[in-house]
């Protein structure tokens, strides 16, 4: 699903799918860190929902690993979870059927208007999809994927590299963004700023002087470079040394164990454009 997203446009022809095709590039193990903050994130909702919870894979790509992978994953929280993969175009969907295992990992066409028969998801994760839309139609995609979560739910929305080595993320619930979590291998990692270019599209534009996210990486570059004897521990000791620093003047919600996984998150509001 490229260009740009006219909700009230999108709104008035639901009969047919909402966005447009993406490339599709994917590959396996790409959205690993992503799953596994997920699991983290959303593990004590996905325990507590009274019934089987949806999770959906909105434009996983011309092959289905992301929602096997996404199933199997989840599975490991939550049993019955069911997975739903959505792909805006035919032949995708047709090519994925074969690994499809009902009622616990399904495909089906569709968009951003997320068909699931009138169920509510408790997660929505586009990874890679708006990375290929304008700017400009960031947030209305945001709040129609919003509608459709389940009370409690997240969307997942971000960007990583081919191979699943560097990812930024967006997580929202109902009521808006929350979160941004920046997440890489660190082995091979020269400076954290490394990560600028999987920026979400909401803040890719805004890594700029002046501007929030451009300050934090800075300043996370800083922290990087003093973090340097801790090197000769291993870069997952660097990474913690510096994350322990920025701490002291940016507002991260997680600690030393999220760190660790070569994770940090802030909230939305320490980054927002």
């Amino acid at each position: 699903m490229a260009a740009s997203f006219d909700p009230s446009a999108a709104r008035g022809r639901s009969a047919r799918p909402v966005g447009t095709v993406t490339r599709g590039t994917t590959n396996t193990n790409r959205l690993r860190r992503m799953d596994r903050w997920i699991a983290h994130a959303l593990g004590p909702a996905l325990r507590r929902a009274d019934r089987p919870p949806i999770a959906v894979d909105l434009g996983y790509g011309a092959a289905p690993w992301t929602a096997v992978e996404l199933s199997t994953r989840l599975r490991a929280v939550r049993t019955d979870i069911r997975v739903v993969g959505i792909e805006i175009e035919p032949d995708r969907v047709a090519a994925a059927l074969p690994y499809a295992a009902p009622p616990l990992l399904t495909f089906r066409r569709g968009g951003f208007e997320v068909p699931l028969d009138g169920a509510a998801p408790l997660l929505i994760r586009a990874a890679n999809v708006l990375r290929q839309y304008e700017e400009s139609a960031v947030a209305a995609v945001w709040e129609r994927l919003r509608e459709r979560l389940a009370p409690g739910g997240l969307l997942v929305e971000g960007t990583c590299d081919e191979i699943g080595r560097r990812h930024v993320w967006v997580a929202l619930g109902p009521d808006g963004p929350r979160t941004v979590t920046f997440a890489a291998r660190l082995g091979g990692l020269d400076q954290p700023s490394d990560l600028a270019e999987r920026l979400p599209k909401a803040l890719i534009h805004h890594n700029v002087p002046g501007r929030p996210v451009h300050a934090f990486l800075t300043d996370f570059d800083r922290a990087w470079a003093a973090a340097a004897p801790y090197g000769a521990f291993g870069a997952r000791q660097r990474w913690v040394a510096a994350c322990t620093a920025l701490a002291g003047n940016w507002p991260l919600v997680d600690a030393r164990g999220r760190w660790r996984q070569g994770e940090v998150t802030l909230p939305w509001s320490a980054l927002a454009p």
